[in-house]
């Protein structure tokens, strides 16, 4: 599982390293592993030319010490001042020592980004807030514009480590070092946008067991997923419940029925104005027309996709004894006291438009703070709270560790494929998973189908749900 944590706990782990460690120490590992980073990226190192972006601070120091290091292995190192009075004293001395050259932002600084090979961005640390200021932001842009490879040291100048916000101008990475663990931004949108790849350098920081994010991998995943016993039925398996569809959107049962029946429950029960449409896609679907009271047993429910205005099914579902998903046109029907009142485990699944109605605030303040948005959303009604997006955040109410999820594609932005992702993770929820990691394992196969669904071309929802299979036997085998 990858991990990241905040910077006030990165921070802590940095002064107990400093105080047991020779001074300097924890500076040269960051440096030695950077400098090896960009000598990958570079491949010759002998006669490239490098530019270093340097602010004040440590973060400038990392830029200047890794540049020292491949100026001795031949590169042409400019080093761009931004703050001269600021600027680490002993990275400045050791780059000089080495044969480095420097440079304020206002003598040839722009033609020496135009000419580099590689930019090296130490302009901001991790406890910057806001967007870059002054002559940064314009060789931010030119850096961006040229044709050197963009590395930031720690994570990109201009995006806030601990939210993954962007506010203002940000230094656009093809490549981000980051020292001794992962920072929360380089996980979530839109700062990740912003890191490129992300290479772990190991500075030997003791960190606590419990992170502010986890995202889940292969192995993790495999962990979680369901698997039939020798004396499983289909009824030890788990059953789900889907009240979803309408006259108007009979689609979105289908397709959360197909989600449902690829996600280790044993059994998929049906209720709602679209049987027909289902069992004409799945006639292994248990359909009723008795309402989800009288449908039979299960052990969760889904309820929302495709409902249209049938507020009274969505309350009946969260009068429910049992795990319960949320998602579309349930949570806009759903009563807010019945959310926060319900004693059985709680899923929402909104996107940010829905999440953004449920907060009271803009879908674009959703969006550049996703991670605030989602952690509100799970402590103000007493729910897990999956938050879709180009990275899916899982938040629970209790403030544990936030999960987040990249294995999405921007192909999945079709009609449908939430639906498809309710069904699979409520039927994870069906096979015994907390909601957490029934939301987690969920889209973290959601994405990959949709990954081996798409594989560069355009598909539909239903492709997605046809690849689920693909994607759990990809996971299975590590």
């Amino acid at each position: 599982m990858r991990t990241a944590y905040c910077v006030d706990t990165v921070r802590a782990a940095e002064r107990e390293a400093m105080a047991r460690l020779p001074e300097g120490a924890l500076m040269q590992r960051a440096a030695a592993g950077l400098a090896a980073a960009c000598a990958d990226v570079l491949g010759r190192v002998y006669g490239s030319r490098v530019v270093l972006l340097v602010g004040s601070g440590d973060n400038g120091g990392d830029a200047l010490y890794a540049g020292a290091r491949l100026a001795r292995r031949g590169a042409g190192v400019t080093a761009v001042l931004l703050a001269p009075e600021r600027t680490h004293p002993g990275g400045l001395g050791a780059l000089r020592r080495a044969g480095g050259r420097t440079l304020t932002s206002g003598d040839g600084a722009d033609e020496a980004v135009r000419r580099a090979d590689l930019v090296l961005d130490g302009i901001v640390g991790i406890g910057g807030r806001g967007g870059l200021r002054g002559d940064a932001v314009d060789l931010a842009a030119l850096a961006a514009r040229s044709r050197a490879v963009v590395v930031a040291v720690d994570l990109p100048s201009g995006v806030d480590a601990d939210t993954g916000e962007v506010r203002g101008a940000a230094v656009r990475a093809d490549l981000t070092v980051t020292f001794g663990t992962h920072k929360p931004g380089l996980l979530i949108d839109p700062a990740r946008e912003h890191a490129g790849s992300v290479r772990l350098v190991d500075i030997g920081l003791e960190l606590p067991d419990r992170p502010d994010l986890e995202a889940l991998q292969h192995a993790d995943v495999a962990r979680l997923l369901p698997a039939p016993a020798a004396e499983s039925d289909k009824y030890r398996r788990g059953v789900v419940g889907i009240a979803a569809g309408s006259a108007r959107y009979p689609g979105a049962a289908v397709l959360a029925v197909a989600g449902a029946l690829r996600g280790g429950a044993g059994a998929v029960r049906y209720v709602g104005p679209a049987g027909d449409a289902v069992l004409a896609r799945f006639p292994e679907t248990l359909v009723s027309d008795q309402g989800p009271r009288l449908a039979g047993r299960v052990q969760a429910w889904v309820v929302g996709p495709g409902a249209g205005d049938d507020a009274g099914v969505v309350a009946e579902v969260l009068a429910a004894e049992v795990p319960v998903l949320v998602d579309a046109d349930g949570l806009r029907l759903a009563d807010a006291e019945a959310l926060r009142g319900r004693a059985a485990p709680t899923l929402m699944t909104p996107h940010a438009g829905e999440a953004a109605a449920l907060l009271g605030v803009s879908r674009e303040e959703v969006e550049s703070g996703r991670l605030a948005a989602a952690r509100e959303l799970a402590a103000r009604y007493g729910a897990t709270v999956l938050l879709k997006g180009s990275t899916t955040l899982v938040a629970a109410a209790d403030g544990g560790a936030v999960r987040v999820n990249a294995t999405g594609t921007g192909w999945l932005a079709t009609a449908g494929s939430g639906d498809v992702l309710s069904g699979l993770a409520g039927s994870l929820l069906a096979a015994g998973l907390s909601t957490v990691d029934a939301a987690g394992a969920g889209a973290y196969l959601h994405g990959l189908a949709g990954r081996f669904a798409a594989e560069g071309a355009p598909v539909s929802a239903g492709d997605v749900a046809d690849a689920v299979r693909q994607a759990w036997r990809d996971v299975m085998r590590g």
